[in-house]
């Protein structure tokens, strides 16, 4: 059972697990097991993904319960009025905070989003990010006796594929788990000495406007699994916002 973490009558909202697909793709032609059709099985009805999220990201995915209210979605998606929030690790240390600004070319496995073109003309994508936490760890993995990694707050302001992980790879600190723009050689080292397999990226919120009652929607999936497990080895769970994990601001109670 896919767990779900908002549902009307027009919308349902699950975190979606790392590893899993959206949709069935052509470049995974194998694969037996998407989110839409989990979904679809579970609740007896078609379901019309708003959004998107890589195979190897984790967290709050949103759907359409009919065909109006997916139009509705993606136009705020579109018009860029839904904050997404993301949690990410990656390597080395970065300023504590950043705006990237880096045009991306399209994918070419754009293809298997149907309406859009492959290109190879960049577009504008631009992220935010803070820094939580840090680590230096007594391990060498490249020319340095010692191995640093951080704990990001990332913020995308445009949709591009795979922005945030081509993003963090631009300006040197990829994504730990990262097999396409990361480092091998680190992300084996967090296979080795945390037993995590997955990469260590995960939208942890998204706040839009409901597209029926015109109401605030504020949608929260805290980390879990390997990602909660990590932070709790390198004592980074305390470092993530309230908002973020789960747990109501100091004085004010959980809705």
């Amino acid at each position: 059972m896919l767990p779900i973490l908002f549902q009307d009558e027009h919308l349902v909202a699950i975190h979606k697990p790392a590893g899993l697909l959206v949709h069935r793709s052509e470049l995974d032609r194998h694969e037996t097991r998407f989110a839409v059709q989990l979904l679809r099985d579970q609740l007896g009805r078609h379901v019309y993904p708003a959004h998107r999220l890589d195979r190897g990201t984790s967290g709050v995915l949103l759907f359409a319960l009919d065909r109006d209210t997916a139009r509705a979605l993606g136009a705020q998606f579109e018009g860029q009025a839904v904050l997404k929030t993301y949690l990410a690790v990656v390597r080395g240390h970065p300023p504590e905070a950043g705006h990237i600004d880096h045009p991306l070319s399209r994918r070419r496995d754009d293809k298997e989003w149907v309406g859009e073109k492959s290109s190879d003309e960049a577009q504008p994508a631009v992220t935010d990010f803070r820094r939580l936490a840090v680590c230096e760890l007594p391990h060498q993995v490249d020319r340095y006796p010692t191995s640093r990694y951080a704990l990001l707050e990332l913020t995308p302001h445009t949709g591009r594929r795979h922005q945030i992980r081509r993003h963090l790879k631009h300006i040197a600190h990829p994504i730990i788990g990262d097999s396409t723009f990361g480092k091998g050689r680190h992300n084996r080292l967090f296979q080795q000495l945390f037993d995590c397999h997955r990469m260590l990226l995960a939208c942890a919120r998204l706040q839009l406007t409901h597209p029926h009652t015109g109401l605030p929607l504020d949608l929260v999936a805290p980390p879990d699994g390997e990602f909660a497990a990590l932070l709790d080895a390198l004592h980074w769970s305390e470092a993530v916002p309230a908002a973020l994990a789960g747990r109501a601001p100091s004085g004010s109670p959980l809705p």
